[in-house]
């Protein structure tokens, strides 16, 4: 028998977490809904909502109709994926850009990113940024 764990679910492997985050992505910036882009890829919104919290993996050829959907080379879903822990300690140092994909894979995070990139004026743009990292060092402290 199987043994329930409180809690929120995670991805089972990191990687399918990342690809889920790439595609939830891209759904958002195309403006589909989970249920339209199920119907288009023949599955549920149910499980187009577990690939995109990365509690089910793509298979190649669904990753592939996915891509075609949302009108993106099947790289595009593993552009600047971390690498993986098990892995030599030889880039360590270097960080990870996950966060990116976590932010820009939210409603907010797109966003803000289509109207920020919508700001013409760099020295506006500038003082933006600094205006929001010194609200962000405010809610450090």
């Amino acid at each position: 028998m199987k043994r329930r764990t409180a809690g929120r679910k995670t991805p089972k492997d990191e990687a399918d977490g990342y690809v889920g985050r790439r595609v939830r992505m891209r759904r958002l910036m195309l403006g589909l809904s989970q249920t339209e882009l199920a119907e288009r890829i023949g599955v549920t919104f149910q499980q187009v909502q577990k690939y995109e919290k990365g509690m089910n993996r793509i298979s190649a050829s669904r990753l592939q109709r996915v891509a075609h959907v949302l009108q993106v080379p099947v790289p595009f879903f593993f552009e600047g994926i971390p690498m993986s822990h098990s892995l030599p300690n030889a880039t360590a140092t270097v960080p990870s850009f996950d966060y990116v994909s976590v932010f820009l894979a939210t409603s907010d995070g797109l966003a803000l990113t289509k109207a920020f990139t919508q700001i013409t004026n760099a020295k506006l743009r500038r003082r933006i940024v600094e205006l929001v990292e010194y609200i962000a060092g405010d809610y450090r402290e």
